[in-house]
């Protein structure tokens, strides 16, 4: 049981690391020619999490049950993922000021950690 879970933590960070590596150089690219950080991270947020469905529900927990159901718990793992990103920049960013590059950075990992859990035990979990 703990060696499959310790492989599923690997697929997770193997998928995790393609997406988020891409989608936080979009980030950098975005801000870097004006786009505020809140909208890029939206923008990002959206379509990696959109892009990332299949490979968490096919790679890294490898669910064969019903789509509309993990879609629809997918959906809400998301909404409070982008709501933990969204108060970390508004607070470590607008709020204190640190460097809003640092503080997404973070944010991702932050989520990242979130979204392990949320997918393993809510979105993608096994029928018993």
């Amino acid at each position: 049981m703990r060696h499959q879970q310790l492989k599923q933590l690997i697929r997770y960070i193997c998928v995790g690391t393609a997406s988020n590596a891409a989608g936080y150089a979009a980030y950098l690219l975005l801000t870097h020619f004006g786009l505020s950080p809140k909208v890029a991270m939206t923008l990002l947020y959206i379509t990696i999490a959109g892009l990332s469905f299949f490979g968490n529900q096919k790679i890294t927990f490898m669910y064969d049950g019903k789509f509309l159901v993990a879609g629809t718990r997918y959906v809400i793992a998301h909404i409070i993922g982008y709501s933990i990103n969204l108060a970390i920049l508004v607070v470590f960013s607008d709020r204190l000021g640190y460097n809003h590059e640092i503080v997404q950075a973070t944010a991702i990992l932050t989520v990242a950690m979130y979204l392990f859990i949320s997918l393993k035990f809510f979105v993608f979990r096994r029928a018993i």
